[in-house]
């Protein structure tokens, strides 16, 4: 399954961002809070929403799962926003280390608790199962993703947690840390991390003359002493 999203932020750049879950992914399509994030984040400004037809909400999943059905409805439209905003909250918890309201785990747990994608092996010469996937099922999935990524990363008392928060402190978006060493630091080395190279190349370039200077003016040594 294809993961991340292409953003334009407020400035007109167009960049991408994988947040490191199916889930997470989904939750940034306007699930976040107001002030979440810092003003160097990078997602659209205003009133933004990813899911603000039931369009959006086809697109995505069709990128995603192969064989979708019918076009989503109202209905389902407003189940996925639901989905959306209480996977938000939950890693917000996980990234900062407080713990989950439980109304947002019964909500999780109540829509992954419904029939998901099943999984299918290539290569056989008949369909199992039905042949059009519905939209309830691929937003099952969407669910038991994070539940299986909250069950595994946990909200409180672990200091190396892989939900982590942009190490760039204008930034602050939420990710999934799934590299081997957990050493993933920047959102997207497209976009904080770039910025980070040119501070430090920067900084380094500006701390270069001072040093040049004190190392000129700085007294020559002593000469040594002859050898008896």
């Amino acid at each position: 399954m294809p993961q991340g999203n292409w953003f334009r932020s407020e400035t007109g750049t167009r960049w991408f961002f994988d947040a490191g879950a199916a889930s997470l992914d989904f939750a940034y399509l306007g699930g976040f809070p107001a002030g979440a994030f810092g003003p160097a984040s990078g997602l659209p400004g205003g009133n933004w929403d990813g899911l603000l037809l039931a369009a959006d909400l086809g697109d995505w999943l069709s990128e995603r799962y192969d064989g979708l059905g019918a076009a989503p409805t109202d209905r389902e439209l407003l189940d996925a926003r639901s989905i959306r905003d209480t996977i938000a909250r939950l890693a917000l918890c996980s990234a900062d280390g407080h713990a989950p309201d439980s109304r947002d785990v019964d909500m999780l747990n109540l829509y992954a608790a419904t029939p998901d994608v099943p999984p299918s092996l290539a290569g056989g010469s008949r369909q199992a199962g039905a042949g059009r996937l519905r939209v309830g099922q691929a937003m099952s999935s969407v669910a038991r993703d994070a539940v299986t990524l909250f069950s595994a990363v946990g909200f409180l008392g672990d200091a190396e947690r892989r939900i982590k928060r942009c190490a760039a402190p204008d930034c602050g978006l939420v990710f999934h840390d799934d590299s081997r060493a957990g050493s993933r630091r920047w959102c997207s080395m497209q976009k904080c991390g770039n910025r980070a190279k040119v501070r430090a190349h920067r900084a380094r370039a500006a701390s270069a003359p001072a040093a040049a200077a004190a190392a000129a003016s700085a007294p020559a040594p002593a000469p040594a002493s002859p050898a008896d």
